[in-house]
């Protein structure tokens, strides 16, 4: 019988998902919930498996890590390949990638669910009530009227500019190939990042992490943003200067900042952030729903279902070489 790996399972909740009732006869399955950065470690838990399941990008295959796997013949990614996964390297060892689909709208939702506990000061209110207070100071804000500005116009910060219209506020937005087209056919203006970080009220970020995007909002864009402006970040933690970020929050330079994902997960304990009190904190839940764990991991028992029957797995993204 085949020995099946799944990894970074943080809480356990993947390998509670009935989908893995449909391996019953087929395969061994061992789920581990903690994330191992050191490589040998790794090499030495991964070695006696065929199929290993990562989560998103928890865990990194690089070619070094590949070639310490001699019985590794599948990964099957619980979510979208993202360059966790050197496929040149898997590729040429023979080692089959798969990767998953998802709708977005967890994300989306999660995203929305941010902004208004930031911006109407949701957890603090909750924390002061348990405590015996009574509408503590400062005020929360309406949005109705402001400006939102979407970094990333594709399909999470499309359905965050629908929404901004939904609360009656102006959408700005900005792409690294957004067109005044598709942001007209969105309800936005598109606007260059300079401008977008000046104007908007609230500032939600939607980029993938890339090359392009690592690092791109700096100490200089977020001293552009108003003094009363929000800043939410459900992408990639990466994405925004962590240490600019600090600084602008600990000078009240911005008014507050809501984030689901950070350069370092899990956030290490002492992390500057958990003493701040203008920040709302997530533990990367953007994707962690019933449904969305759902669809990543019923798609990934497909694939292993037509690799264990010796058929092309969907979703491939790396072949056998």
């Amino acid at each position: 019988m085949k020995r099946l790996a799944i990894i970074d399972d943080w809480g356990g909740m993947v390998r509670a998902l009935p989908v893995w009732k449909r391996l019953d006869g087929r395969a061994t399955i061992d789920a581990f919930q903690d994330t191992l950065a050191d490589e040998n470690a790794l090499a030495k838990r991964l070695a006696p498996y065929e199929i290993v399941v990562p989560t998103r990008e928890r865990t990194f295959f690089r070619a070094g890590l590949l070639g310490r796997l001699p019985a590794l013949r599948m990964l099957a990614i619980g979510g979208r390949w993202t360059g966790q996964v050197d496929l040149a390297a898997a590729g040429a060892k023979g080692i089959v990638v798969t990767d998953t689909e998802g709708s977005g709208v967890n994300a989306f939702e999660h995203t929305i669910a941010l902004m208004m506990a930031l911006v109407r000061r949701v957890p603090q209110e909750d924390r002061a009530t348990r405590g015996g207070a009574w509408q503590t100071p400062p005020i929360g804000v309406d949005m109705h009227g402001r400006t939102l500005g979407v970094i990333g116009l594709g399909r999470i910060g499309g359905k965050m500019a629908a929404f901004g219209r939904l609360l009656g506020m102006r959408v700005l937005a900005t792409g690294l190939t957004l067109t005044d087209e598709r942001a007209a056919a969105a309800g936005a203006t598109r606007v260059d990042l300079d401008t977008l970080l000046r104007e908007s009220d609230v500032v939600s970020v939607h980029y993938r992490l890339s090359d392009k995007t690592r690092g791109l909002i700096t100490a200089r864009h977020l001293a552009l943003m108003k003094p009363g402006a929000f800043l939410v970040n459900t992408a990639r933690g990466p994405i925004v200067d962590e240490k600019a970020l600090l600084d602008a929050l600990r000078a009240r330079r911005i008014a507050g900042a809501a984030l689901d994902v950070f350069d370092v997960e899990p956030l290490p304990n002492g992390h500057p952030f958990l003493g701040l009190d203008n920040v709302v904190l997530t533990p990367h839940l953007g994707f962690v729903t019933a449904e969305g764990y759902g669809i990543f991991f019923g798609q990934a028992t497909e694939s292993i279902l037509a690799y264990l029957d010796g058929k092309t797995p969907p979703r491939v993204v790396a072949a056998r070489g």
